[in-house]
């Protein structure tokens, strides 16, 4: 662990000592001039639509996802069967090639056109909500069979079994894992700029062909990310700990 602390110690005052370089033009996003607070400006704007289209895209993944998990509760034959192709089939998709067929797609198979916001939450959701299914059923069947034999013992109602024994059991133990899908999908959420999304990664991408500087702009970029993924480790961490406490009392 010390070793590992050590190399990652090492490595950002590599950085530091590297962006002291003349070679690096941090000038470009420097809050000292005006040029460099301007472009900071353009580029810190890409965190709303970031975030927006991120929150959009798993809300609805995440009632997608339920939805496709009813059949491993019903254990109907044929359900089962459009639980597996839904899930084999949008697993397989690569996230930019689904955004991109959406995109161009739609419009040509279906007459359907939508922006680039709500064409990037279409293809998020899709390819999220196969993930957030098998996260549901490896949840609902975590929750041990003694649990539904003891309702069925005292005459609870399938939907009463589900909804009071194993439904808040399988939520707890999910969170923590949705939570980690919530940190995929904020990076993920970075392919939508190909399509023309203003988000974080787009507005960089248009800095880097006005600045000419690419290190310096991706640089920031990644540090953009990191700064967002931070924040929302740090609260699904809390939220683990706080289960597990409530799970000790």
């Amino acid at each position: 662990m010390m070793r590992l602390r050590n190399l990652w110690f090492l490595a950002v005052a590599a950085v530091v000592l590297s962006g002291c370089s003349s070679k690096w033009g941090w000038y470009i996003i420097s809050p000292d001039t005006e040029t460099g607070r301007t472009n900071l400006a353009f580029l810190l704007r890409g965190f709303e639509l970031t975030i927006s289209i991120s929150v959009t895209s798993f809300v609805i993944a995440m009632v997608l996802g339920m939805l496709v998990t009813i059949p491993v509760v019903y254990k109907s034959r044929w359900l089962l069967a459009f639980n597996r192709i839904y899930v084999e089939v949008l697993r397989s998709v690569p996230n930019l090639v689904m955004i991109i067929w959406v995109f161009y797609g739609l419009p040509v198979l279906l007459g359907i056109e939508l922006n680039v916001f709500w064409a990037g939450v279409t293809a998020l959701a899709l390819g999220e909500s196969a993930f957030l299914a098998e996260v549901y059923r490896a949840g609902i069947q975590s929750v041990g069979r003694g649990q539904e034999e003891a309702a069925d013992a005292i005459g609870l109602t399938f939907k009463d079994k589900m909804w009071f024994v194993v439904l808040p059991q399988a939520v707890r133990r999910i969170l923590p894992p949705l939570g980690n899908q919530f940190v995929y999908m904020l990076k993920m959420s970075s392919l939508v700029s190909i399509i023309g999304l203003s988000d974080l990664t787009r507005r960089a991408n248009e800095l880097v062909t006005s600045e000419y500087r690419p290190l310096e702009t991706y640089s920031f970029l990644i540090l953009e990310y990191l700064v967002l993924i931070l924040i929302v480790s740090a609260g699904v961490r809390w939220l683990e700990r706080r289960l597990k406490a409530d799970q000790r009392q």
